[in-house]
């Protein structure tokens, strides 16, 4: 049980990191919200459900040949563990997002095309997401599906949430309490990096 807590502790971090933090597809919430209504930025926070399963099966199939081997985990680790911490800065040097223009129409489709355009699902599975499910499911294969869902269910729910909340205050975005609250996942978000980085100096020690 504490196997599977633990990487659900690691999903939900990780999922409400990537949930708030700005972006092409946060941004587009935000403005889909103020243009066309909560039901608009809603819709386009549910785009990653959509987009990320091909993106996770291509990086699991991927990256399972390398399971056990200590010299290419190793270097896994230590690229997670440096995309991490630069996930960490990006949080720690926030001071509020600005609104690009977006043209009305349909918003789930903008929300599929841009996440599916959008770099970061590539990078974070392929260098984060697919090793620790392939750990997880080593150790206990209810593990891994805990992480793939705690780490969904706070990377939609905050997109959606921030669209309730933008349908009531236009500012949000750049409001201190959502400044601060980046740069404390950003404080977590390098802890997390450490563990990445050392586990990877581990493995790279033992090959």
């Amino acid at each position: 049980m504490s196997t599977i807590l633990g990487f659900a502790a690691a999903g939900l971090l990780l999922g409400l990191s990537g949930g708030l933090a700005p972006g092409p597809l946060l941004a587009l919430v935000a403005s889909e919200t103020l243009r066309h209504g909560v039901r608009a930025g809603v819709a386009v926070a549910l785009a990653p459900l959509l987009t990320d399963p091909p993106i996770v099966l291509a990086a699991l199939l991927a990256l399972r040949p390398l399971t056990g081997q200590d010299l290419p985990l190793a270097l896994l680790h230590l690229g997670g563990g440096l995309y991490l911490a630069w996930l960490s800065l990006e949080s720690l040097r926030f001071r509020g997002a600005a609104l690009p223009p977006v043209a009305s129409g349909n918003a789930l489709r903008r929300g599929v095309i841009a996440n599916f355009l959008n770099p970061n699902p590539y990078l974070f599975w392929l260098a984060v997401g697919a090793p620790t499910v392939l750990a997880a499911w080593r150790l206990e294969p209810l593990a891994a599906a805990a992480f793939i869902a705690a780490f969904y269910l706070p990377l939609v729910g905050a997109k959606a949430a921030l669209a309730l909340l933008l349908n009531r205050l236009r500012h949000a975005l750049r409001s201190r309490g959502y400044v601060v609250l980046m740069r404390g996942l950003g404080g977590l978000l390098i802890a997390y990096a450490l563990l990445w980085l050392y586990e990877g100096g581990r493995r790279l020690a033992m090959g």
